[in-house]
C-alpha cells in the first residue's frame, strides 16, 4: 500500500500527525489487517474550509504514487479539537471521483 494522508486544516496548530504516523507504523486504525508494506507518500491537509482543493490534494499524491487516501481522523470524528468536518462526506466524494476506480479512499486513521 502506498497511502497520502490528507488532514484538516484548522488542526495543523494543534496536531502534527502523531497518532496518524503511529498507527500505519503499528498497522492499526484503519490499517488494521494491511499484510502488504505500507510507504506513506505524503501528509497534506484538505486546503481548509470547504475543502475545495481535496481534488487537487489527491491528484498530487496519486501522482506521487499513492494507490490509497486516507483521511484523517480529525475530519470524519473531528479530533483533537471535538469537532468533526461538516463537509466529510462532501470531501470523500471528491477524493473518490479524482482518484478513480485504482485507488481505494479510507475514512479515518485511528
Amino acid at each position: 500500500m502506498k497511502a497520502g494522508i490528507i488532514r484538516c486544516m484548522q488542526t495543523e496548530d494543534y496536531c502534527p500527525g502523531t497518532a496518524d504516523f503511529k498507527m500505519l507504523r503499528e498497522r492499526r486504525g484503519v490499517f488494521e489487517g494491511v499484510e502488504e508494506d505500507i510507504e506513506l507518500v505524503g501528509f497534506t491537509n484538505c486546503g481548509g474550509c470547504p475543502g475545495k482543493r481535496v481534488p487537487l490534494r489527491v491528484r498530487e499524491l496519486v501522482k506521487r504514487g499513492a494507490d490509497t487516501i486516507v483521511f484523517a481522523s480529525c475530519i470524519k470524528k473531528g479530533t483533537p479539537i471535538g469537532y468533526p468536518c461538516p463537509f466529510a462526506k462532501r470531501l470523500m466524494d471528491l477524493a473518490a471521483a479524482e482518484a478513480g476506480e485504482g485507488v481505494k479512499i479510507l475514512d479515518w486513521t485511528h
